[in-house]
């Protein structure tokens, strides 16, 4: 197995536990070879409700550029009066970039 099938193969196990509502979105993470990106899903209607990426955000992808992005997405998040989320992690390891998007969610006052 090649590590993305790895990822993939974890990503099924996580999609199977987890949706997002319109109440408490799923806030999906993808992690590419040069930028991070995140946003808010709402599963039953099958639409993202808000997106934020370290591009948008005009930092790097560090894990302090990875806090940026969860606390601009934690903003957008409060102004669309959503209160708490589920953390998708997509199959990445919980860590690093992931872990500071999340905790970047949290900081600006999000439950993940």
């Amino acid at each position: 197995m090649k590590k993305q099938d790895r990822r993939l193969r974890r990503k099924r196990g996580i999609r199977k536990k987890i949706t997002g509502t319109t109440v408490k979105p799923r806030v999906s993470v993808y992690r590419s070879n040069r930028h991070i990106y995140v946003q808010a899903i709402d599963d039953e209607l099958g639409k993202t409700l808000c997106s934020m990426s370290d591009r948008e955000a005009g930092v790097k992808r560090t894990r302090e550029g990875a806090l940026a992005v969860g606390e601009k997405l934690g903003e957008k998040l409060k102004k669309a009066k959503i209160k708490e989320a589920v953390f998708d992690r997509n199959g990445y390891i919980y860590h690093g970039v992931v872990q500071g998007i999340a905790d970047g969610i949290r900081k600006a006052g999000i439950q993940v």
